[in-house]
């Protein structure tokens, strides 16, 4: 099963996913995001279903990091499908990013904008 898919077909007919494939989809773009942007300086959280550390730089060890990323579940969905542009998610207060090393353009979108190819990225396990 593709949640990511599944997830997005349901936006598509104007129902909101289930909890279960909603995480299942966060997970899975976040695995995709920390395997596409291998590192430790960024930390990008969408409650309450995971964060992740990406993007090459220096490595943050305590506390609160220096590069933070946050958003909803439905947002960070829409960002990973490039359905939503991170610049202009930014802009509209529906991501908070802090930190030189916040802005995660370069690595989004994740896969298309129905959730295909990411189970060629991940592997079939998701």
């Amino acid at each position: 099963m593709d949640a990511v898919a599944d997830a997005i077909a349901a936006i598509d007919d104007d129902e909101a996913p289930d909890r279960e494939t909603l995480k299942a989809a966060v997970r899975a773009l976040l695995q995709a995001l920390a395997d596409n942007a291998p590192g430790h300086s960024v930390e990008v959280r969408v409650p309450p279903y995971g964060a992740v550390q990406c993007v090459e730089g220096p490595r943050h060890r305590r506390g609160t990091p220096p590069n933070v990323v946050e958003c909803p579940p439905l947002v960070f969905l829409e960002l990973g499908t490039g359905r939503l542009d991170f610049a202009a998610a930014v802009a509209a207060g529906k991501v908070s990013a802090s930190g030189q090393r916040a802005d995660l353009s370069d690595h989004l979108p994740l896969t298309g904008p129905h959730g295909e190819d990411l189970a060629e990225d991940l592997g079939d396990g998701e």
